[in-house]
């Protein structure tokens, strides 16, 4: 008869570290069931999934195939990127307070009536652990910033400093990204997580952006901080990937490396992000207050029909590709990423739901290559993989979602095990990217 016990090692670290999940004493060739539960902002996610004993009697994740289950084939934390929410629409990954881990119960279960060699083997052995998840190493801070008109929220690691610095920008969701700056800050960054619509006091719409306004949090970060060697780079997802490649050719002096995920290459309308009274393909940015000119603006072939029409999850990169073929207008919404003066990553998906960031991000590394980029550029492309590329080890499950804007039920497309893949190496690349700027300053 089995008696099992499962452990997990380590038992308590950063979000972004393996762990080794191993379940001992079943007997050889038995069907183990492995489930996880989380509680995740408030709501329960869970997974479970199914692996066969080796000879010894274990399954060792790193090693294991799941045969049956959330997911299937070997994959270290599978358990956690394949769980699902309880509760259908929930998206939160993380609590409120970033500083609050994430606790998952793991729990193994000895199949029944299991067959073993033409011998049924009946289980009844049961173990439990715990393993925890955080985004916050110990002595990282926390100070809210409400300052010359900023509204964002600094992470600072355990430390005396000079640290250097890292801006992040939030994409057309909105909001202040905190546990991306949490998670950079544990890494030893001062991390600025900057709002710049749907934050305290700030417009509900990214429409008539200021470009202004990011460069008083550069300048801001720069006076407060102190970064090392006055490094500050600048991280953006989706429009917040637009946003650093724009704000890196705009004022290049201020940027010291420029991490895109997911960007663009094109300046875009204010499309599911937009104030109603200015409508979806009005401005989202402007400079020295007027507008720039954007991807959609006298388009000879751009359309939305392709996104509007037809039974949800609406994909939005299907328009985005008609706008493409208006070659002049192209060329006049291209941002000059050749201007920045940085090092330069950008991360995309091949399965991009909302817009082509495969295509995007081939033009900025092909205009970066015509014009002899003097620093580094590093392109990674994720096959099947969607536009939510985040950080390892979070679930990867939910790709349908209801814009926190525009309320349109769309999909941000890939596949969970290439999303959390995508994750995975992504991950690893930036943190090994901003390395090497930091050393390339020194």
């Amino acid at each position: 008869m089995s008696v099992l016990e499962v452990s997990v090692t380590p038992v308590d670290a950063l979000i972004d570290v393996p762990r080794r999940i191993l379940v001992t004493g079943a007997v050889p060739g038995e069907r183990v069931e492995l489930a996880s539960e989380t509680l995740r902002g408030g709501h329960v996610w869970r997974s479970r999934a199914c692996f066969v004993a080796d000879a010894a009697g274990c399954v060792d994740l790193s090693q294991a195939a799941a045969v049956d289950g959330d997911y299937t084939g070997v994959s270290a934390m599978g358990l956690i990127w394949s769980q699902r929410p309880l509760r259908e629409g929930s998206r939160d990954l993380f609590h409120a307070d970033v500083a609050e881990p994430l606790l998952t119960s793991l729990s193994a279960n000895a199949v029944t009536n299991t067959v073993v060699d033409t011998v049924v083997v009946t289980g009844s052995g049961k173990a439990q652990t715990r393993m925890v998840q955080r985004l916050c190493a110990g002595g990282v801070t926390r100070r809210e910033v409400r300052e010359q008109g900023l509204v964002g929220t600094l992470f600072l690691p355990q430390g005396r400093g000079p640290f250097p610095a890292v801006m992040v920008l939030n994409g057309s969701g909105g909001g202040i990204n905190e546990p991306r700056a949490a998670l950079y800050a544990s890494h030893g960054y001062a991390a600025f997580a900057l709002g710049y619509f749907k934050a305290p006091g700030l417009s509900d719409y990214i429409s008539n952006t200021p470009l202004e306004y990011f460069r008083t949090g550069l300048d801001w970060l720069r006076e407060k901080v102190k970064p090392l060697g006055g490094f500050v780079a600048l991280s953006g997802q989706s429009r917040g990937g637009e946003l650093v490649l724009l704000l890196g050719a705009t004022f290049p002096e201020r940027v010291s490396a420029v991490l895109a995920y997911v960007p663009s290459a094109l300046v875009h309308s204010g499309q599911n992000a937009a104030d109603p009274a200015i409508g979806r393909n009005g401005p989202t940015w402007l400079l020295n207050g007027q507008p720039l000119t954007h991807q959609w603006e006298n388009n000879r072939y751009a359309s939305w029909a392709p996104f509007d029409e037809g039974a949800p999850p609406h994909r939005h990169t299907l328009a985005m590709l008609t706008a493409l073929s208006d070659v002049e207008a192209v060329a006049r919404a291209r941002i000059p990423v050749e201007k920045i003066q940085a090092p330069v990553l950008l991360l995309s998906a091949t399965d991009d739901g909302s817009w082509p960031s495969s295509v995007y991000s081939k033009m900025v590394r092909d205009r970066l290559e015509e014009g002899a980029h003097p620093y580094p550029v590093e392109w990674h492309d994720y096959q099947d993989a969607g536009h939510s590329i985040l950080f390892p080890f979070v679930p990867t499950t939910q790709t349908t979602y209801v814009h926190p804007v525009s309320k349109r039920i769309s999909t941000s497309g890939g596949e969970p095990a290439a999303n959390a893949g995508a994750d995975h190496d992504s991950w690893q690349h930036a943190l090994d990217f901003l390395r090497h700027a930091v050393e390339a300053l020194q």
